[in-house]
């Protein structure tokens, strides 16, 4: 057994960033997620590993840092709570467009603008659609739990070190406050210099070398036609994320005759709704999308084959709905539920809207 602790999700995201060998953290507070950065203060790692912790002036700032330091292929993350990410948007833009590694954490609350303090899950579509400017995407993982808080922080960086893209974790006011028993991960070293030169140098800015050109980070190209060739590679590594990065969890599936599609905090909720609906005698199961890009279209698609009705619960107006949609592709009805504005549904709720939006009554 590991190093087992009692912590609050957002703690566990500054503690996982420690011990997985992240460089740098520049981040600004914002309620529900301050908590990373006040955790970060507290435990000093610039003592213990030489990891930089600075607060930034603003959320533009912080993002504009990590490109900086994604530039010189070192580990970067920074984190806040969705209107700080909508500010962060054009430097998301711009390390997507640039071919840049990084790791987002975004502790939803309710919007739109500054709307509440409380839970949401509202940035879906900023989130897995691109909320900047321009044909990007972003490899979104969605946890459920503190633990998925701890491993999610490991896993963004690998994955987005992988396709020198950045990596957010979507998660909600929920999780990054619940206290939890975690078991955290095992300490990796810091990368040196040397060995990000090493493993990196073909892309990397990190002096002009004799035997090559300048390694210029920038995602501006002037040139139409070149600019045309840069799309068409992102493009096409989107398409791998998709091939090989799909995940998610299947709970009571394989008889499932109705099938509620959930992330997050909702897909705990359903997890009871779906207990509570077996014992009426309904067949109700439980798809849990973990990455919500690249989002498990094929694996919902084949639920058709017996599902009769899909839910999609959010914590939101309807936005995931959409893909759910999208891969249903007409075969069955769709639904959603959900609640706005930071009021979290009940699993008595989630079993109601399933009577009476998929089997009537």
């Amino acid at each position: 057994m590991g190093d087992l602790r009692l912590m609050k999700g957002n703690e566990v995201i500054a503690e996982a960033a420690i011990r997985c060998g992240c460089d740098g953290y520049f981040g600004y507070p914002i309620t529900p997620q301050s908590e990373v950065m006040e955790t970060l203060m507290l435990r000093r790692p610039w003592e213990e590993t030489g990891m930089v912790v600075l607060q930034a002036e603003s959320e533009v700032a912080s993002i504009n840092m990590m490109f900086g330091g994604a530039s010189s292929g070192k580990k970067v993350m920074t984190s806040s709570s969705s209107p700080g990410i909508s500010l962060m948007t054009e430097g998301i833009s711009y390390m997507a467009g640039a071919e840049l590694p990084g790791v987002i954490v975004n502790v939803q609350r309710g919007g739109p603008g500054l709307g509440t303090i409380q839970p949401s899950q509202a940035d879906y579509f900023q989130a897995t659609k691109g909320g900047g400017h321009g044909d990007y995407r972003l490899i979104v993982l969605a946890p459920n739990s503190v633990q998925e808080m701890n491993d999610f922080v490991d896993l963004g960086f690998e994955l987005s070190f992988k396709y020198r893209n950045p990596a957010l974790i979507l998660t909600d006011g929920v999780i990054g406050q619940m206290m939890e028993k975690v078991e955290l991960s095992e300490f990796k070293p810091r990368l040196t210099d040397k060995q990000i030169e090493e493993k990196y140098g073909e892309w990397i800015a990190s002096g002009k070398k004799p035997d090559r050109e300048r390694h210029i980070k920038t995602s501006l190209e002037m040139v139409s036609e070149v600019q045309e060739k840069n799309n068409e590679r992102f493009q096409a590594k989107y398409r791998a994320m998709e091939k090989d990065e799909v995940r998610f969890e299947a709970i009571q599936c394989d008889d499932a005759e109705y099938v509620i599609v959930a992330y997050g905090v909702s897909s705990r909720i359903s997890q009871k709704a779906v207990v509570l609906l077996r014992e009426q005698g309904i067949k109700a199961g439980l798809l849990r999308p973990i990455t919500l890009f690249p989002f498990p279209t094929q694996k919902i698609n084949q639920l058709t084959d017996k599902a009769k009705g899909f839910l999609s619960v959010e914590m939101s107006s309807g936005q995931m709905i959409e893909d759910v949609k999208l891969a249903v592709n007409g075969k069955t009805k769709v639904e959603h539920f959900g609640r706005m504005g930071g009021v979290i549904a009940t699993p008595g709720e989630v079993v109601d809207a399933v009577k009476q939006k998929l089997i009537g009554g």
